[in-house]
């Protein structure tokens, strides 16, 4: 897919609201500093024509601290012009450019379904932080609100996951508050430990954290549902390119230590609702081909359809 020799692909997004593959790369001649996203048919890639594809955002200066970021389940782009500080959303389909933001005072965004939360700097007393929930097809504002803060505690996270809004500070209990009705459940800080990653199992209104190589499943009351019989990552830094959810969202799949501490790792399967070890993938005594397989791996992915895993090693090798 790369298309010049000083060309060097950051990420790889399958859109398939067009069947197309997005790449998204950096060139030697700015000192890999800024994102170019092109579009590539995946007709182009099977007739191995990868320069028949075409450039996306040729308008937006995306140097860092800009950004891109796909959206898969409301079918939308976001970018961030760091040059100019506007936002702007564009239809995942065919890249129409729909709405654009213009507000320096937006410290982040967050997006779920049908909506995005636009989380402001703190004020300058530190007393609160304001924020505001958009359309996520039109950019209109369906919420204005204000949550009160800890004013000489650092931020640690602010989460959305529909109606509900998660908040903690350093060494603060984690606040979960219902945006519709103003309910608040309240975490103490030594039953909820800060996450280093999130991932919301919206089939099951449950979320996931990970924290070092440990992973758990969190219900909206604030209570942990599932303890793992054996689902101890291999990378302590919690890299979830290692980690796969059924589309069920009742399984997990990821790239895990053995129990015997062996010195490759293990794909283990647990269900999410009860933390049951169902199977584990581990290389037998001598064979070579499966020790590779299963050494180092990078990226880790389940083909439902097929009811294949494959996974990528460090040395870009691909195994099935």
């Amino acid at each position: 897919l790369n298309v010049s020799p000083y060309e060097v692909i950051r990420s790889l997004f399958f859109n398939k609201a067009n069947n197309s593959i997005i790449t998204v790369s950096v060139y030697k001649q700015d000192n890999f500093s800024s994102l170019n996203c092109r579009s590539t048919p995946l007709e182009y890639i099977r007739r191995k024509e990868p320069a028949s594809g075409f450039s996306l955002f040729d308008t937006e200066s995306l140097r860092f601290p800009g950004f891109v970021e796909f959206d898969d389940v409301n079918g939308k782009v976001l970018t961030y012009s760091a040059a100019d500080k506007i936002y702007k959303v564009w239809d995942l389909k065919n890249y129409t450019h729909l709405y654009s933001i213009t507000d320096d005072s937006i410290s982040e965004i967050k997006i779920s379904p049908g909506i995005m939360l636009l989380i402001y700097h703190k004020c300058p007393s530190g007393a609160h932080v304001p924020l505001k929930i958009l359309s996520i097809d039109t950019g209109d504002v369906l919420l204005s609100f204000k949550h009160q803060l800890h004013r000489s505690k650092k931020m640690d996270f602010i989460e959305q996951f529909n109606e509900k809004l998660l908040v903690k500070q350093e060494h603060e209990s984690l606040h979960i508050i219902d945006i519709r009705t103003g309910e608040r459940t309240e975490v103490a800080s030594s039953h909820f430990l800060t996450p280093s990653a999130f991932i919301f199992l919206y089939e099951n209104q449950l979320f996931l954290t990970f924290r070092q190589r440990n992973v758990s499943v969190w219900n909206f009351r604030g209570e942990k549902v599932t303890t793992f019989e054996d689902h101890t990552l291999w990378h302590p830094d919690s890299n979830t390119n290692n980690i796969y959810i059924t589309s069920q969202q009742d399984l997990i799949i990821s790239y895990c230590q053995q129990a015997d501490g062996e010195a490759v790792g293990s794909i283990n399967v647990s269900s999410i609702l009860d933390g049951s070890c169902l199977a584990r993938i581990r290389p037998k005594a001598g064979d070579a081909e499966q020790l590779l397989a299963l050494e180092d791996v990078t990226a880790l992915f389940y083909n439902e359809d097929r009811n294949e895993i494959y996974t990528g090693n460090k040395d870009g090798k691909v195994h099935i």
